[in-house]
């Protein structure tokens, strides 16, 4: 989740500002970059609970800790709640999740450089405070009255108003991490294309990175409980977006629809004014009986496209949102994965070929399916683990006609390995943990903390 937008405070006087602003991210191919953000969960290494934010072995000390490596530190009320470096940045989650919203890089080598980077990073700080970190999509052992709150005030509202519009949305807040990509289009066509094709394909990429099986120690009878959780979280704001597909869908559409989600806060003065459930449409009229007479600014407007939470989310760029997070290799493979799809056109042709005729039902069984089984969801005459394996042949082929080398002259093909491996196994790392449950972990889910850490 977002940090307050640094657009200028621009007053928002008609819709057409809105739909320039999404359309001012169109970029010549040349001009295309790779935007990589993951979340992990934070332990205590002796009894595995969640760190706080205060304290000596707290998140404001592992945050103050990473400066030593030229991160600026972002303040909010007197604490440090973000940490800023070479176009990246360090944030938290609403329960101290722990996440890098990477550069905008040229390739998956740099993604991939990237992020061990910052893995190193918060491992030897970490490690000074007796902290570790663990890549999953759920939180396997701690209920949600154990987890902590982080001192953002745009979580406080949302603490508020969760309740009042789904049962989940306050697990989504304090027990999921995530890993997506961000990434370019170059026309209103391109982008609706893209759109598309990542729109139908999401649930593919959800049950390839299926990883959150358990719930305060047990299973859950989910293989990615955080898809789940999204189900019954907050419907104005979430799901499949099914008048992407319909003729016509563009831009002035993407806007209408974000004009209806309900608004969560406006960020003034540096302060978060509480306008949970208003209406943006009335906002732009002055009518904010939060903020009499006031009009949105682009700020506004930026913030705002940070509160809903479709599967694929257009900003000025596109958002894949459907994966659990995971380990090192993972974090590289959702780039890769997504990369290999939509930035060759060959591939994207052939991934448009592979989904245009699902039709809208077929789309939500994917969607609705695919949390509990994963690649075992029966599709047509298959299951989910045939267009996977056709969707990681698409990508490979893409990839490869991309040629991004890295020094040692290898394309970024390689980072596809690991989800070749889940595809032909027939088995998801939620599906590998479960038998480690049943097992060697002899019911416990501790062991995941210290094999699965960081």
């Amino acid at each position: 989740m977002s940090s307050p937008s640094h657009v200028a405070d621009t007053p928002i006087t008609d819709r057409d500002q809105l739909v320039q602003s999404i359309a001012s991210g169109e970029k010549p191919k040349a001009q295309w970059r790779i935007g990589t953000e993951h979340e992990k969960f934070g332990f205590r290494l002796d009894d595995l609970r969640p760190p706080t934010f205060e304290g000596e072995r707290g998140i404001n000390a592992l945050l103050d800790g990473l400066t030593r490596f030229g991160w600026e530190p972002v303040q909010e009320d007197g604490n440090t709640i973000a940490l800023l470096r070479d176009g990246a940045s360090v944030t938290l989650e609403p329960a101290g999740q722990l996440e890098l919203s990477g550069a905008a890089l040229e390739s998956i080598h740099q993604t991939c450089v990237e992020t061990g980077t910052h893995l190193n990073e918060v491992a030897q700080v970490a490690g000074e405070l007796q902290l570790g970190f663990l890549g999953m999509g759920f939180q396997p052992k701690w209920a949600r009255a154990d987890m902590p709150w982080m001192p953002k005030g745009r979580y406080q509202i949302m603490k508020n108003y969760m309740p009042k519009v789904g049962a989940l949305g306050l697990d989504m807040m304090t027990r999921t991490c995530t890993v997506q990509v961000n990434l370019d289009y170059a026309s209103e066509a391109d982008m609706v294309k893209k759109f598309r094709v990542s729109l139908a394909l999401q649930p593919i990429a959800t049950a390839l990175f299926a990883d959150s099986p358990f719930t305060e120690g047990k299973p859950n009878g989910y293989l990615s409980y955080r898809s789940h959780i999204w189900t019954d979280t907050d419907a104005d704001r979430t799901g499949m977006l099914d008048f992407v597909f319909a003729d016509g869908f563009g831009y002035e559409r993407y806007v209408d629809y974000l004009l209806d989600v309900p608004m969560y806060f406006s960020y003034r003065d540096g302060r978060y004014i509480d306008a949970s459930g208003k209406s943006f449409r009335r906002f732009m009229r002055g009518e904010l009986d939060v903020l009499p007479g006031a009009l949105p600014t682009l700020r506004d407007w930026n913030d705002h496209m940070t509160t809903a939470f479709p599967e694929v989310r257009l900003k000025k760029y596109l958002e894949m949102r459907g994966a659990d997070s995971g380990p090192w290799s993972r974090i590289c493979a959702l780039p890769a994965f997504w990369v290999g799809l939509l930035y060759d056109d060959a591939a994207l042709d052939a991934a448009w070929d592979l989904v245009k005729d699902f039709s809208m039902a077929e789309r939500h069984a994917l969607r609705d399916g695919v949390p509990k089984l994963a690649m075992k969801l029966p599709f047509r005459d298959g299951t989910v683990r045939d267009l996977a394996r056709r969707a990681l042949e698409i990508s490979r082929e893409g990839l490869r006609r991309r040629a991004a080398l890295n020094a040692d002259g290898q394309d970024e093909t390689r980072f596809l390995d690991v989800l070749q491996e889940i595809v032909d196994s027939g088995k998801t790392a939620a599906e590998r943990k479960l038998e480690l449950f049943h097992g060697e972990w002899y019911g416990s889910v501790d062991p995941l903390f210290c094999e699965f850490a960081y």
